[in-house]
């Protein structure tokens, strides 16, 4: 089997249009990697995909005549978890379902639909987690702002979630990991990116002054309300892993009220 490599810009998009272009060519993929990330091959052929709307909607179309909604949604949250080899996974996953004439979404003897699954799940816990934990801090103009730093790329699945409970406020959460975040005006929600992540020190210095003093009286409600006979680290850990602990006000170190 020769090596045959294809390389593509990273959008899920341009995903599908590898996709379009393995069926056309007939030349299925050793490897599947993004452009700036990809290294040269000594043997075999190297596919440079350039994402084309028609070729990856004709992919799409054809994904929602064989799978269901909730299948095509656990295939874009599996390019959104962004571990290692989830390019070649997604291609065999669409393969396997464009290959078979029964769904498929149910076979889980089939490698590629257990690890989709899996993966899926994974990112179902990992966005209801961020809606939880975020916790944003208020600048001297008005704008609600948190950091995040997620194992998987959920910013994209928690936007929603900010933009109906937030809807009177301007907010925006920035991803410090891939150094992007997204920004809402009170009508819209924009992803913005920027080449380098506010530094902590930076934000904290346009905080509203109010807002130290609120982060101290969560502290304290959190103490009121957390009665030591009933302690359970374990199960406290399980539910609130320590990764999260950094975007949570009543884990930050003390101060004290004036």
């Amino acid at each position: 089997m020769s090596i045959c490599l294809y390389t593509y810009d990273g959008t899920f998009e341009g995903l599908l249009t590898v996709v379009f272009e393995a069926y056309e060519r007939k030349a299925w993929p050793t490897a599947i990697e993004q452009e700036h990330l990809a290294q040269p091959i000594m043997f075999g052929q190297t596919v440079t995909v350039t994402t084309d709307e028609n070729k990856l909607s004709r992919v799409w179309k054809g994904l929602q005549k064989k799978l269901s909604v909730g299948a095509l949604k656990a295939l874009y949250h599996t390019y959104l978890w962004e571990q290692p080899g989830f390019e070649m996974l997604i291609f065999s996953y669409i393969k396997l379902a464009f290959d078979s004439k029964q769904s498929i979404e149910d076979n889980y003897a089939a490698s590629c639909v257990l690890q989709v699954q899996q993966a899926a799940k994974q990112m179902f816990r990992e966005k209801h987690r961020m809606e939880a934990f975020v916790r944003f801090q208020k600048t001297a103009d008005e704008l609600y702002y948190a950091t995040i730093s997620p194992d998987f790329n959920v910013l994209p699945l928690i936007i929603q979630h900010f933009e109906k409970r937030y809807a009177d406020q301007r907010w925006a959460i920035y991803d410090t990991k891939r150094k992007y975040g997204a920004y809402y005006d009170l009508q819209n929600v924009s992803l913005i990116n920027l080449e380098e992540a506010p530094r902590q020190k930076d934000v904290t210095a346009v905080f509203a002054e109010e807002e130290d003093k609120y982060k101290q009286l969560w502290q304290v409600y959190f103490d009121h309300v957390n009665i030591p006979e009933r302690k359970n680290p374990k199960l406290h850990l399980r539910h609130v892993p320590k990764r999260y602990w950094k975007y949570l006000s009543e884990k930050q170190p003390r101060t004290f009220l004036p």
